[in-house]
């Protein structure tokens, strides 16, 4: 055992010496690679409307944009686990090299697609590298940084995605406002060229020595069972339906593929995902809490910059900038979070952070088409800094979990809890917008369309299901289209209330679960290292 570092020499293959020396420069090339990975999930929705154009962008149709979106999510979300536990076989910085490149030269592809079928390939190519990149970046973390110093790290990680949050929207609003559409992904590239060539300087090689068999069906396994669930996840959020075969069929198809990965994993000698990690209540509810926290807050996060912008009409650019304040707060907490923690504990930190995102949500239950910004930005500022203060301890409660040789495997099932969680998020609070959005807006549309000449009955029909389809409907028709704006905005308000609803019971369901089962002491280092040695 290596003194006070938690990791021994024959399981991970790591120079320490070097990694100790140059592990904050390394922090610093890992915040680079997370940087563009994150910034890259928000920085598409800007561009929406100006891809639909076909003089502007590439004429893309709302299925085939859905898809852009898409193909990168299922991607991703599909691989994480794949390239987590490969990267503690093969090489985690190999893995960051190989995942760079491919994300770097997909992002030019994109930048030049000609077709919404070429941008939707390059998208699913982007999300390819995004995953080999994303679970590697907490792996090295632990693997390089003794406890003492890893909630630190791990702070400033997660302040690292607060700050690239807010950068995606605020960066894209500037770059379309002044150059072509393809410059918010050419953009990348300079920043995968600068990861590349600081990465064989300040990251060093680390990998599991003793890995054992590969658990190859467990690979194939997790791969199709994550795949479907995200797919019906997304899939009956657009339709806001259950009932469509393809949407059903891919849900339960893919919780069996995932009940036959488990049942596998507990039987095999040498598994890529050890359930028994599940059996210790600080990996299992940092895990659940993550989960429950993003569930709820992702939702209502991509549906704000829709008030932003179709409610309170601000142009992209401005309303990327109203995500600065959010950003911050995240940037400010995430790193101080390890210190709160020393001083009142792991849980009661936490149910005050779970405490406080749920007044948030009620606040949101009361938001209005006039309501003060200030007040917006408040909350805003208010949720996402309490996000910050309990999600950095509970992945740091994650990774210190398991043994440094088994960190990839952490990183993604954290990752992967954390995009499902997103997408549910988005399905089912936009499923619950929409219901509310068709209800408040139905009576209004029929009887504007019943005076109006020469409607498309399709068109009609599209902007019941959404307000800028329904803002669209009201620029077209001129005069008479004046009287859907009003109640088009208070209809989605409307649903936005329902959607903060929801969110507050799930943030009421966190509370619980961290009330219940989260540990009130922090581990201590002994125990880490104790863990790393017999495991």
């Amino acid at each position: 055992m290596t003194g006070g570092t938690g990791w021994t020499a024959e399981r991970v293959f790591v120079d320490q010496q070097t990694a100790h020396r140059r592990r904050w420069g390394g922090l610093a090339v890992l915040i680079i690679c997370l940087l563009v990975i994150v910034a890259d999930n928000t920085i598409l929705n800007v561009a929406l409307k100006t891809l639909s154009d076909p003089q502007r962008g590439v004429g893309a149709s709302q299925s085939q944009l859905a898809w852009a979106i898409n193909a990168y999510t299922l991607v991703f979300a599909g691989l994480l686990f794949t390239f987590g536990v490969l990267g503690d076989r093969w090489g985690r910085r190999r893995l960051l090299v190989a995942g760079l490149v491919v994300f770097g030269t997909a992002s030019a592809l994109t930048a030049y697609s000609q077709s919404p079928e070429q941008l939707i390939a390059a998208r699913a190519a982007m999300g390819f590298g995004a995953s080999m990149v994303m679970p590697q970046t907490l792996s090295v973390i632990t693997n390089v940084f003794p406890p003492e110093e890893r909630a630190r790290a791990i702070g400033l990680w997660a302040g690292a995605v607060g700050l690239a949050m807010a950068i995606g929207p605020s960066a894209g609003g500037l770059l379309l406002e002044n150059f072509w559409w393809g410059s918010i992904f050419l953009v990348n590239v300079p920043f995968v060229i600068l990861g590349l060539s600081l990465m064989f300087v300040l990251i060093p090689e680390s990998r599991n020595e003793n890995a054992g068999r590969p658990d190859v069906l467990g690979v194939l396994l997790s791969i199709p069972g994550l795949v479907l669930i995200v797919y019906g996840i997304i899939t009956a959020g657009e339709r806001a339906s259950l009932t469509d075969w393809d949407v059903y069929g891919s849900l339960v198809l893919g919780v069996g593929v995932l009940v036959l990965f488990v049942f596998h994993e507990s039987r095999t000698t040498d598994p890529s995902l050890d359930v028994r990690f599940f059996r210790d209540p600080r990996f299992s509810v940092s895990v659940a809490t993550v989960m429950v926290l993003f569930f709820s807050m992702a939702g209502i996060i991509f549906f704000l910059s829709f008030y932003w912008q179709s409610v309170r009409e601000f142009p992209p650019f401005i309303a990327g900038l109203l995500v600065l304040p959010a950003a911050l707060g995240q940037m400010i907490f995430a790193p101080l979070s390890p210190t709160l923690v020393r001083y009142v504990g792991p849980r009661a930190l936490a149910l005050a952070g779970v405490a406080t995102v749920c007044c948030s949500f009620a606040f949101y239950t009361q938001i209005r088409v006039d309501t003060p910004l200030y007040l917006i930005i408040a909350f805003f500022f208010l949720q996402t800094s309490a996000m910050a203060v309990v999600l950095t301890p509970a992945t740091n409660a994650i990774m210190s979990s398991v043994p440094p040789a088994k960190a990839g495997a952490a990183s993604a099932v954290q990752n992967t809890a954390r995009q499902i969680a997103t997408a549910m998020g988005v399905a089912v609070l936009g499923a619950v917008i929409s219901f509310r959005y068709r209800a408040g807006i139905e009576p209004t549309l029929d009887s504007v369309t019943e005076r109006a000449h020469d409607v498309d009955p399709a068109q009609v029909r599209a902007a019941g299901e959404s307000i800028e389809a329904t803002m669209v409907l009201a620029q077209q028709l001129g005069g008479e289209g004046d009287a859907l704006v009003a109640p088009a905005k208070e209809a989605f308000v409307s649903g936005l209330h329902a959607a903060a609803l929801v969110s507050l019971c799930f943030g009421l369901l966190g509370l619980a679960v961290v009330w219940k089962w989260m540990p009130r002491e922090p581990p201590t280092h002994e125990s880490n290292d104790r863990t790393a040695s017999t495991s």
